[in-house]
């Protein structure tokens, strides 16, 4: 019997239910956003992550498909261990990350000799790295 393969995403995972931010009467996340890293933009509300952004968490699934007609919601993992596509600067294994632009995260920049109003921004530590792709973050 050989070694399994691990699960490491369906470990410990947290789930919450957000508002969908808009923009000129569009949502900005959509079919594509699936997967990808996510931010607060308002009360109880997500879009993508920008560059240097907190990452909230993993969006999991939309309420309705692009095809379908409604107002949609968003299903974030907001904890747990998850995976999550990269850009640079690329995070290493035991980093903490950052928003990175569309929905992408990196590693957290280094602090100064205080943190922002309100603390600091980086989150999670990385567990593994590929490559320049994706990395696997325990939030």
């Amino acid at each position: 019997m050989g070694i399994r393969d691990q699960n490491l995403e369906a470990v410990n995972q947290v789930l919450a239910t957000f508002s969908i931010k808009q923009t000129a009467g569009v949502d900005d996340l959509n079919d594509s956003h699936i997967g990808k890293a996510v931010k607060l933009t308002g009360n109880n509300q997500i879009g993508p992550t920008t560059d240097g952004s907190k990452v909230l968490g993993k969006l999991v699934g939309l309420t309705l498909t692009d095809a379908d007609n409604g107002k949609r919601v968003a299903t974030v993992q907001i904890a747990g261990i998850m995976i999550l596509p990269i850009t640079t600067t690329y995070p290493t294994i035991g980093d903490r990350i950052v928003g990175g632009a569309s929905g992408t995260v990196k590693q957290a920049p280094v602090l100064t000799g205080y943190d922002p109003a309100g603390g600091n921004i980086a989150r999670g530590m990385v567990i593994s790295v590929n490559g320049t792709v994706d990395c696997t973050v325990v939030l």
